[in-house]
C-alpha cells in the first residue's frame, strides 16, 4: 500500500504502459466490488470533441453560485494531478489521492488476474473520482467529463440526470472511426434512456446520428440553433457579450471573460443545462446565480493572456477544431499586429491541415518538442510546414523566453498545441521572471 502522494502518484501513471483500453467491462468489474458508487451520485455527463472542459466550467460556476457543491472530473490536468478529481473548482488534497489510490489498488491487482486484465491509468483516476464523490466526500451535483468517445469510455458507468454533447471533430479517429457519423456514433454512446440531451453538434450528418439515438432511447433532445440559440455575440476587451434564447426563457447581455465566439456556444450548453435541472429535477438556479456564475466561469489554457505587455496567449488547440477557434479569435482581434507562434504537438495527431492553418495566421512560426511520450519530434512539425519565416528550436523554454524577451508593442507572442504543451508552459511561467 502506498505511504506518500509520490507513491500513489508513481502507480497511477505507470498504468499509462497498457495505453488506451476501450470498454466498460473492468470499470463495471470495479464499481461492482465498491458496491456501486456510481449510483449514489448525482451528475451530469459531458461529451463532444472541443470545449468540454469549458461548459464544465461555466455549469460548475452556474451550480456553485446557486450554492451547490459541486464535483467535477475533468482531463487532462493543466497544472497538478490532483486538478483531476476536484471540489467546488479546488482539486482535491495529496492525502485523498493517496486515500484512493490505497482503496483501488487492492481491487486492480484483483482485476489483473482476471481474463478482463488490469485497469488502464484512466479507468483506475475514473474510478477513484466515482468513489471519492459517493463515499469520501458525498456533493449535491458531480459533472463528468468524458475521456475519449463516449460509448465505451471508463465514465459511462454513471447514470447523470442529463447529458451534452459539445460538438464533433475529425479527432482520435484510430479509435472513434474516420467520418464525422462514426464519431458521432460514438459520442451518442452517454445519451441514456428518458434523460435530457443537449448538443452543439453542427455537422448535418453528425447531428442526425444523436437525434436518431436520443429518439431510439426517448431522451429529450435541445440542439443549439433549433431549440435555444445566441443572439446580439460580440466581442469586448474583457471577453464577450451574448443573448441566449429558449422557447421560454430570454437571458440579455450575459457576459463572459474567456474568449471566442465558441466559448459562447460552450456557455449557452451550460445555460440551457441549468435551465433543464431546474425544470426536470427541481434544482433551484436563479438568472443571478446563471449571470454571476458564467462571468466568473475560468478554465486555463484556453486562450489565455498570462501577459498583457507585450501579449502572451496560451491555447490548448490540440486538433483542427481547436487550431481553427484560435487562428479565428487571433484573426479577428489582432488583425493589427504581426503574430508569432511556437506550436508543439503529438504526433499521433493530424499535423497537416493544424499547421497549415497556423502558417496562414502566423507571421513567424517556431516548432519544439516537449517531454512526452507521445510527442512530435522538431523536425517531422518543421517538415509539415510551409511558413517562409519557420524556425526550429531545441529548447522550448529558450524559444519562448527569447522570443517573449524580444517582443516590441507590435507584436504578440502564442503559445499553443497539445494540452500537455501547455500543462508544461504554464508550470515554467509560473516559476520563470518573464
Amino acid at each position: 500500500m502506498f505511504q506518500t502522494y509520490e507513491e500513489a502518484l508513481h502507480w497511477i501513471h505507470s498504468r499509462l504502459r497498457l495505453g488506451i483500453k476501450p470498454g466498460l467491462m473492468r470499470m463495471e468489474w470495479m464499481m461492482e466490488k465498491l458496491n456501486h458508487p456510481e449510483r449514489r451520485i448525482k451528475c451530469i455527463h459531458i461529451g463532444g470533441t472541443n470545449g468540454k472542459g469549458s461548459t464544465v466550467t461555466y455549469l460548475r460556476s452556474i451550480l456553485e453560485h446557486a450554492g451547490f457543491q459541486t464535483g467535477t472530473f475533468t482531463s487532462p490536468y493543466i497544472e497538478q494531478f490532483n486538478e483531476r478529481i476536484s471540489l467546488n473548482g479546488a482539486p482535491i488534497a495529496d492525502e485523498e489521492v493517496v486515500e484512493l489510490a490505497n482503496r483501488i489498488y487492492p481491487l486492480s491487482v484483483e482485476l489483473e488476474a482476471t481474463e478482463l486484465g488490469g485497469p488502464s491509468e484512466f479507468e483506475i483516476i475514473t474510478a477513484m473520482a466515482i468513489y471519492y464523490f459517493a463515499e469520501v466526500h458525498p456533493v449535491d451535483i458531480v459533472i463528468f467529463e468524458v475521456g475519449l468517445g463516449g460509448r465505451f469510455d471508463s465514465t459511462n458507468v454513471i447514470h447523470p440526470l442529463l447529458s451534452i454533447i459539445t460538438n464533433i471533430g475529425l479527432d482520435h479517429t484510430q479509435f472513434l472511426g474516420n467520418s464525422y457519423e462514426e464519431i458521432a456514433f460514438e459520442k451518442a454512446g452517454i445519451i441514456k434512456k428518458e434523460k435530457s440531451i443537449i448538443s452543439a453538434v453542427k455537422q448535418p450528418e453528425a447531428r442526425e446520428v444523436i437525434v436518431k439515438r436520443a429518439r431510439e432511447l426517448e431522451a429529450p433532445i435541445y440542439l443549439l440553433n433549433e431549440d435555444f440559440s445566441i443572439k446580439d455575440h460580440k466581442s469586448v476587451e474583457s471577453g464577450e457579450v451574448f443573448s441566449w434564447q429558449c422557447k421560454n426563457l430570454e437571458l440579455k447581455d450575459a457576459a463572459i471573460t474567456m474568449f471566442g465566439k465558441h466559448q459562447t456556444e460552450n456557455a449557452a450548453l451550460a445555460i440551457m443545462a441549468a435551465n433543464l435541472l431546474e425544470q426536470e429535477h427541481g434544482i433551484q438556479i436563479q438568472e443571478k446565480d446563471i449571470r454571476e456564475g458564467l462571468k466568473a466561469a475560468f478554465w486555463p489554457g484556453r486562450f489565455e493572456m498570462v501577459k498583457q505587455n507585450p501579449v502572451l496567449i496560451l491555447d490548448g488547440a490540440h486538433n483542427e477544431e481547436g487550431i481553427t477557434a484560435l487562428t479565428n479569435e487571433l484573426t479577428k482581434r489582432y488583425h493589427d499586429k504581426k503574430i508569432k507562434i511556437i506550436f508543439s504537438a503529438l504526433a499521433d495527431k493530424k499535423l497537416d491541415k493544424m499547421i497549415e492553418k497556423l502558417d496562414k495566421t502566423a507571421n513567424e512560426i517556431t516548432f519544439v518538442s516537449f517531454d512526452y511520450p507521445r510527442a512530435s519530434t522538431t523536425e517531422a512539425l518543421y517538415s509539415l510546414s510551409s511558413s517562409k519565416k519557420k524556425y526550429m528550436q531545441d529548447d522550448w523554454k529558450d524559444a519562448i523566453t527569447n522570443e517573449y524577451m524580444l517582443l516590441d508593442e507590435n507584436e504578440i507572442l502564442v503559445v499553443t498545441g497539445s494540452l500537455y504543451f501547455i500543462s508544461q508552459v504554464r508550470h515554467f511561467l509560473r516559476e520563470s521572471t518573464l
